[in-house]
């Protein structure tokens, strides 16, 4: 089959975590959505049995076919979402690429250095494929498949209308493949960055003792930001999803780097994400709402530095 006679009538998503899932539930509320979707997520593959169970009952709990290798995953899609973590975004891609239908749209979510995404942008075209670059300029909930998108290269023109076929928020960013994740790595510096900046400042604080004195006087600063809500926020999500956001963050430090500067923010920040994600602490909605317990929680977990 290919992409043209597929249309969307079958999607394929590589990688099936939380945006590839919040796509599809959105997705679900449109009007006359009936794709046939398949999905492929490399943690059906860990050595870990409780790892490849909870991948697989993902996809039982959101409808999908599961399928064993990427290319059986995008074999006849017309439209393919790669949602992995950035460090195996083109792996992945590659991966995909002998199941993938002439003509296809292979719509790459990935917060990946444009180098990265021109790389598998070759790969992807010379195998028949028409690749996109996306970059999520938002977090994917509340607004699912909503979720703000600029799309670049030069396949953006022609996959716009599939994108609105299915309901997403997409702009067309008028550039070549790279230019909408140059944005999307740049503001990475700022929000990846300022969660791992937040989580150093409340940690400091709280274990000096000083943490609501030092809110408090940010808050008569910045007016209106309500640094202790954010911190709560931010300190939840780089527990949720430090591993990945250090991933990006490597990314965006290649970015900065190639742009000729040193990257020295881009780099602090993955040690920060990658150190407080690998705890593998989890809230629940209660004390996500609470700085002070999440930060007592990663005090009580983090190892001293050495030395």
């Amino acid at each position: 089959m290919t992409a043209e006679n597929a249309g969307t009538t079958a999607i394929a998503f590589i990688g099936f975590g939380e945006a590839a899932q919040a796509f599809l539930a959105g997705w679900r509320t449109v009007p006359g959505f009936a794709a046939v979707v398949t999905a492929y997520d490399i943690k059906t593959d860990s050595p870990d049995a409780a790892v490849r169970e909870g991948k697989r009952a993902d996809y039982v709990r959101a409808n999908v076919f599961g399928a064993s290798t990427a290319p059986a995953a995008v074999a006849g899609a017309g439209a393919v979402f790669s949602v992995v973590t950035a460090d195996q975004a083109h792996e992945a891609a590659v991966a995909a690429i002998p199941g993938l239908a002439k003509g296809a749209f292979f719509f790459d979510c990935d917060s990946c250095a444009p180098q990265t995404k021109e790389r598998t942008a070759k790969a992807v075209d010379a195998a028949g494929g028409r690749y996109v670059d996306v970059a999520v300029m938002a977090p994917v909930h509340p607004r699912l498949h909503r979720t703000p998108l600029l799309i670049s290269g030069p396949h953006a023109g022609a996959a716009a209308p599939v994108l609105a076929g299915l309901g997403m928020a997409a702009e067309i960013h008028d550039g070549p493949v790279g230019s909408s994740s140059a944005i999307k790595m740049t503001r990475s510096i700022m929000m990846k960055g300022l969660e791992a900046l937040v989580a150093e400042c409340v940690l400091a604080g709280t274990k000096a003792g000083v943490i609501e004195i030092v809110l408090d006087s940010l808050d008569d600063t910045y007016p209106g930001f309500d640094w202790k809500k954010r911190a709560a926020h931010m300190l939840e999500r780089v527990m949720t999803h430090g591993v990945r956001r250090a991933a990006e963050m490597r990314e965006v430090a290649l970015t900065v780097g190639l742009l000729g500067f040193f990257p020295a923010m881009s780099r602090a920040s993955v040690d920060w994400q990658q150190a407080i994600g690998e705890l593998g602490l989890r809230a629940t909605a209660e004390e996500a709402a609470d700085y002070r317990v999440l930060a007592d929680r990663i005090l009580a977990h983090l190892p001293a530095k050495e030395s």
